[in-house]
This record gives C-alpha cells, structure tokens and sequence, in this order.
C-alpha cells in the first residue's frame, strides 16, 4: 500500500493543495476510505502550526459519528508510542471546546464549531491513527491501555482504532463496494397489499406498490437508485419498454399481473405501521421499467388501480446481492460488459481515473451517461477501453470487434487493479486522434473496404502506432508505454504525423494482402482477413518497410530527423505484450 499511495499523491490534486507527503496521505485516506469529495478533503484538514496533534477532522452524519484522525506516513518502519500520545493528548484537549478552539489554528477552529453541534446530538467520537508502517510491541501494549481508559471514560467517551498498512488495504477494498450516496426512502404500504417473511435468514418484504409512489422514489432521473444494477437506462425505445408504456395508457389496471415486479435490496429496512424504512435502498431489477414510468409521469398521478409488484431484501453482503442483480436481469439481454461494471477491478479504474482526472469520467454501464460537468475529452467508456488495451497491450486488435471475448474471456488478462490512469487517457487520446482519420472526408485515402470495416480497422490503426514505435527503436517482442509514446509525440508535435503513418501502413498491409495470390476457387475477404491473425505479420511488415523506404521518399531524410526524438524510447520504455491467445 506504501508505494500505491506515495505514487497515487504525485496526483495534480495533492500536489497543489497540500504542502507535504505527510497532509497528501491523510487527504488520500480521506478521500479513498471515507470517499470524502475533493473540496470536503480540503475542508476536513487542520494539520499544521496549532493543530493540536489533530491532522483531521471528519463528521459522518450518515452514521452519527465523528473521525478525530492522526496520520503518519513512513513507508516500512516501526512506530513507537509517541503517535498514541499525541492522540490521547488531542482527546483530553477536545474535553474542553472553549479552550482548545481559542489555541488552535483557523482550519481547526471552524471543524470544532462543527463537532460541537455534533456531539450535542451525541455522535461517537472515533479516533484513527493511519499509518503505513507497524506498531512495536510496547506501543501495541499502549494501545490496549488507551483503549480501555477511552471507553470507560465517562466524561468523554471514545474508541481507538490502529490503522497499519495492511488494515488500510482491507479498508481500501471495502470502500470500493460504499456507495455514495446511501439512498433512504419511506415507502407507504397499503394494509392488505403486503407480505413479510423471513427467507434462508433473510428479511423479505413483497408488496402491491401503486405505480403513482413510483415515481417519488429518489435516483431515477440521476442513475444513483440503480447503482448496483448490472447496466443502467437503455432508453425508450426497445420492444419491453414500448410494451411497459403501451399497458400504462391502455390497461392500467392489468399492470401488476403483466409486470414480473421489482426486485430492490437494502442494507437495512424495518416495516411500520403503514410503511417501509429502507436504508441503502439499491433497485437490482427494474431499472428500465422504473425510467418508462417515470416517462409517463402525469398520466402515472392519474391511475388508482394501477400497481406493481416489488421483492425488498435486506441484504448487506455486497457479493450476495451482485449475484441476484445478475440472475433477475433477463427482461432486456444482458452481455458480458454488463456482468463486469460491478467487479471490483472496474470500480477501482473508475475510482482512480476520476480521482486523476477530476474532470473526466468513466462509463462502466450499458446506458450510462457522463455528468454534464464533466469534460467529453477525458470521458471513457469501458467497452473502449477495453479494445483499446487488447490492441495495445495485447496486440490483437484482430480481436477489438468481439466485446464479449473481451469481457468474458480475457478480462482478467486486461483488467488489472494497479492499471494506471494515465495510461488509460493517454490510450484514449490516441483513439480519439486517429478517429478522425475515420470519417467521410477520408483524408488518409485508405482503401474503401477499410473504411467500410469502421467497427473493426480503427483497433488495427492504433496497434500500427504502437508498432512505430517498436520499429523505431529495434524492439520486436515489447510494447511501448502509451503514457511516454503519447508525450514524447505530443511533445514533438508529431502526434498526427505518427497517426498518419500508421494509417498508411495499414492500408499498405490491406492492398499488399489484396494482391497475394488465391487458391483455387478463393476470394481474398477483407472482412476475414482484419479478423484473423495474419494481418498483423502483415501490418508490422508494412510498418517495418515504411520505415527503411523512408530516406528514401521525397523529404524522407527530412521527416526521419524529425521523427527521431519523438519515435525514440529507451528500452525500459517498453514491457511484455500482455497473453490474449
């Protein structure tokens, strides 16, 4: 975890708000742990001159509680008692408010005003201390001691808690399955229209819902009430939502025996006279069928004898209720990419990616769109990203068109957790370049059957680039960094230039396959020749031959001086093609 977290705060956000590694930890456990926002992370922050052995401060009001944190960043050493101290000296000083806030910095003083409304409402206090290394043994025996005497205290109640480097790893795996925010809802269930029971040790409340208390269910319009559903809205258009849309108009009162129901878990719910207290409310099933009534809202507020089955189960295990939003989705098919927006891996990208780019955005599901704040040159769709790391990193672009192999048999080639952001954007801007090569226009002159191959040849563009660059520099077997190729062109302003290279070498590759002689009674197939692995011996030929035409070619010499500092990586540059066959 030490070196994840030294090399994720190099991150522009860190650097620029806060003056030392020691702050940048603490606003990294922050932000990953607490899943506080960039802004709530610089506001929680009180380390400093006066802080009082206080670095921060967090008030969860979700759960009633207030953080009094403590970091120490030390990469592999041993921590003594003296960080314990410090803590039990920040509690006896909280005792008294008054004073604390007249001695302590500005940054503090304004979290003290906060914590006293909290602790009028009697939130638990929890003190953390974060660390990267380990206790020694006398400070482990400190540990216990001050457990003790802040538990029995009962002025001023408190708790304790040691975070190491491997305690911060499992928090850090738990806060991928936090969803933020934690939707609450009442619901009204009529007297006769419900049922609880226990099933397998599981509450289970189903219920007649009418179809107009829908649409007061919060997250429709925003996704978040789908937030573990395999995909989110895929419009209003298919066959099942026309069919959901015709039966709201047309026969109201026969919707609840048309509609297989709603299936929605909870972390917790707890029935009352007349309603249904639910807390991490989460629709698995149904998504599509709760945007069609929504759709229909003001014919919806009309119907009295309009309802809708739900299932409710209150299921806190995160790998349980994954398994029943992928087995109750059958309604509208569901592909492979559906079955993986939810893995872990994913939401780790998707969490380090927006965390690099604050203004970026990562699609993981099938209908999902981007918030409009958010710049559309950073915003990456899943689907993309993976064609893009097979084409790259793999070298098979020849398998970019199949979506399913990508997330069904190679994910776990592709997808790995330490994948860095950078080089996710830096693949994108690379598609999102040569995409533009792609279009009506056909500046490149490519073949005509390439451009009609737009689904596929687009993947087998971006692997001639990184095959530039492994010609460039003598490396048969690598595969170029895409974060150092995309800056080292960049920075030579030889982005387009290496793209249109790439491209012409791919429709060299095309014709030059196009002219070999057939068997008998053969066509050559365009279509079967991008799909199969023998266009790329032939692509890396065409690159290979480009480069050794080049002095050659009228302004050759010219162009290959100007190629060389952008084209030229060191050999460390490169890594190993990830096995995708």
């Amino acid at each position: 975890m030490y070196a994840k977290i030294s090399e994720e705060i190099k991150q522009e956000y860190y650097q620029q708000n806060f003056p030392n590694d020691g702050q940048r930890f603490v606003a990294w456990y922050l932000r990953n742990i607490h899943l506080r926002d960039m802004n709530e992370t610089r506001f929680d922050i009180t380390d400093g001159s006066d802080d009082k052995q206080i670095d921060a401060i967090v008030v969860d009001d979700d759960n009633n509680t207030v953080y009094v944190i403590q970091g120490k960043f030390i990469g592999k050493g041993s921590v003594d008692a003296e960080p314990l101290r410090e803590v039990l000296s920040s509690w006896i000083q909280l005792k008294d408010l008054v004073r604390l806030q007249d001695n302590c910095n500005s940054r503090l003083k304004q979290k003290l005003s906060e914590v006293a409304l909290a602790l009028d409402d009697d939130y638990d206090i929890i003190f953390e201390l974060i660390t990267t290394g380990d206790l020694t043994p006398s400070a482990q025996n400190d540990l216990a001691a001050f457990q003790a005497n802040l538990a029995e205290a009962d002025d001023f109640p408190a708790s304790i808690h040691v975070l190491n480097e491997d305690e911060l790893k499992v928090r850090y795996d738990m806060s991928l399955e936090k969803e933020n925010p934690v939707i609450k809802h009442s619901l009204r269930l009529e007297t006769g229209k419900y049922i609880k029971m226990d099933i397998g040790g599981t509450e289970v409340v189903m219920a007649a819902v009418p179809l107009r208390d829908c649409i007061k269910l919060p997250g429709i319009k925003d996704g978040t009430l789908f937030q573990k559903n395999v995909r989110q809205s895929l419009g209003l258009n298919n066959r099942v939502n026309k069919g959901i849309k015709s039966t709201i108009f047309r026969s109201s009162q026969d919707f609840f025996f048309y509609h297989n129901g709603i299936t929605a878990i909870c972390s917790k719910m707890k029935v009352t006279d007349g309603g249904l207290e639910a807390r991490g409310l989460s629709v698995v099933n149904g998504c599509q069928s709760l945007n069609t009534i929504l759709s229909c809202s003001e014919k919806v507020k009309t119907l009295d004898d309009a309802y809708i089955m739900f299932r409710f189960y209150e299921i806190p295990q995160r790998d349980r209720s994954d398994k029943i939003s992928i087995r109750t989705n059958s309604q509208s098919a569901v592909k492979p990419r559906d079955l993986r927006s939810n893995d872990r891996r994913v939401l780790t990208l998707k969490k380090l990616y927006e965390q690099k780019y604050p203004r970026g955005y990562l699609i993981t599901k099938r209908g999902e769109e981007a918030p409009a704040d958010r710049d559309k040159n950073y915003v990456v769709d899943l689907s993309d990203l993976g064609k893009h790391m097979i084409s790259w990193h793999s070298q098979r672009p020849n398998i970019g068109y199949s979506e399913t192999k990508i997330f069904d048999k190679y994910f776990e080639q592709l997808f790995k957790r330490d994948y860095k952001p950078d080089k996710i954007f830096a693949l994108s801007r690379w598609n999102a370049e040569l995409r533009k090569r792609w279009v009506k226009e056909n500046p490149l002159s490519l073949n005509e059957s390439l451009l009609a191959m737009k689904a596929y040849a687009p993947h087998h563009h971006l692997y001639a680039i990184s095959l530039c660059f492994c010609v460039a520099n003598n490396m048969p077997e690598g595969v170029p960094d895409p974060i150092i190729a995309y800056e080292k062109a960049e920075n030579g302003n030889m982005v387009s230039q290496i793209i249109d290279m790439a491209g012409s070498c791919l429709n060299s590759a095309l014709e030059a396959a196009a002219n070999e002689p057939q068997p008998a009674n053969r066509v050559f197939s365009p279509q079967n020749w991008i799909k199969t692995k023998t266009c790329l011996a032939g692509i890396r030929a065409a690159t290979r031959q480009y480069f050794n035409m080049l002095p050659a070619l009228p302004g050759g010499k010219q162009l290959k001086e100007q190629l060389q500092a952008p084209l030229s990586m060191d050999t460390s540059d490169f890594e190993a093609r990830w096995a995708a066959d």
